[in-house]
């Protein structure tokens, strides 16, 4: 595994290297902003939180910072738009200079926000709170030497499954791939699955299998990036997966397809390897039926690492450019992302160290297990070691192939080679150079 103290030495030298060609170079932070004294200070906060039914709001949450630090107040806006479209307008905010202090960002887009000059490097304030989050989780905020923010939610792999099912088939709670694949097979023969293949989930959702068998998919070498998407790790994935379609012993569908949820209400699904994040909507359709309370979420089964996971989605909150109170922005980002039941109760795997109290809807979907509990030890177990790299985003070609791959039209190792050709282009194409 690549060391983490060489990728950050070195690709602090790539990263501030490229700056200049998008003309975004920007002056280094002013550590510890203006000082508060008596001045009232105002921070915007851009956030997708959902804020639904039955949550702790994010307005009700800061209100309670704005109460007890009258100096600095802190505003809070609702972006109800896609992702990629904030992206968009933070770019935009950030060139005419009205942009908001702190911003909700997913992980595999720092990297390129930071290389387009749109964040601020605040790693000076960022290590004071560093011992408040799990070590995956805070190198999701990195990128080489720069520190842009602190993490706020989380999506290590985890394994869900039908604990009813599997004690009628004999089956244990995988703990390896092996037993994965046997378990797989008894399954099968009764006509069942204890995984569903997800080519429209690919993109994300292999990589952090990878991650978890142990792969570093970004590193440096002298001032150039490396990229190996197709390392031992995605090897023993690629394997495990192409071995289970051949023998169609996994359900290949689309995770966010009808068949995927029917396959579920209808029992022939009994186990799904998915991000921790879908705890809190992946049992939904069960309500009020037999199947309710009979699930349970368990470790990713071991890739040949021991008990590491990988990390499937999850976003921090960055300081953007030109933010007058740096020092300020951090301290309310870290109160923030530590108020850990309140952002459980927004659906979120905390990235925060702590105690997270189980819902109750969790409890009852989950048959009484204290999922968050389960969730933690995942968040703990993910690999600090797999940076993403500026234009991660465009690997999402990887689902086309895995689309291929679900209906024999390709081999699941050559969604790993997308990944790979596909990594090495991005990075071309913003100007960056990369290792042969």
């Amino acid at each position: 595994m690549a060391s983490t103290s060489r990728i950050t030495r070195t690709a602090a030298v790539v990263t501030v290297g490229a700056l200049s060609a998008f003309g975004l170079a920007a002056c280094s932070s002013e550590s510890g902003g203006a000082s508060a004294g008596d001045e009232l200070i105002t921070i915007e906060y851009m956030h997708r939180l959902p804020d639904g039914e039955g949550m702790t709001s994010v307005n009700e949450i800061v209100q309670r910072w704005n109460d007890e630090n009258p100096n600095i107040q802190v505003k809070t806006t609702k972006f109800d738009g896609a992702a990629t479209d904030m992206i968009l307008k933070l770019e935009t905010d950030v060139k005419a200079g009205n942009a908001a202090c702190l911003a909700q960002t997913g992980y595999s887009e720092v990297p390129q926000l930071f290389v387009k000059g749109l964040l601020e490097d605040v790693a000076d304030e960022a290590t004071t709170y560093e011992d408040n989050y799990s070590a995956g989780a805070f190198s999701g905020m990195r990128v080489g030497d720069a520190i842009v923010g602190l993490p706020q939610d989380v999506g290590p792999l985890v394994y869900f499954y039908d604990e009813a099912a599997f004690a009628e088939l004999g089956l244990d709670v995988p703990t390896t791939v092996d037993e994965l694949t046997a378990g797989s097979a008894t399954a099968a023969a009764a006509g069942k699955y204890a995984t569903a293949f997800t080519p429209d989930e690919a993109h994300n959702w292999l990589a952090a299998q990878s991650a978890a068998a142990g792969d570093t998919w970004f590193g440096t070498e002298g001032d150039a990036w490396t990229v190996n998407a197709q390392g031992a790790g995605s090897e023993t994935i690629a394997a495990f997966w192409q071995d289970l379609l051949d023998n169609d012993q996994t359900l290949a569908t689309e995770r966010w397809g009808e068949a995927f949820t029917a396959a579920l209400n209808d029992g022939t699904l009994i186990g799904h390897i998915g991000a921790a994040w879908e705890a809190g909507f992946l049992l939904d359709s069960l309500d009020g039926t037999d199947a309710e309370g009979t699930w349970r979420v368990a470790q990713l089964p071991d890739f040949g690492t021991g008990a590491l996971s990988g990390p499937d989605g999850g976003s921090g909150v960055a300081v953007l450019k030109g933010c007058e109170y740096p020092a300020e922005a951090m301290q309310f980002n870290d109160w923030f992302n530590t108020q850990i039941d309140d952002l459980a109760s927004q659906g979120l795997v905390v990235a925060a160290q702590g105690e997270v109290k189980t819902p109750e809807k969790m409890l009852r979907q989950f048959g009484g297990q204290d999922v968050m509990a389960e969730l933690a030890t995942a968040t703990a177990n993910m690999n600090p070691d797999f940076p993403y790299a500026p234009g991660f985003s465009t690997l999402s070609k990887m689902n086309e192939t895995a689309a291929a791959a679900a209906t024999g039209g390709a081999q699941v190792a050559d969604i790993f080679a997308t990944a790979q050709d596909s990594a090495v282009t991005a990075l071309t194409d913003l100007g960056l150079p990369v290792a042969d």
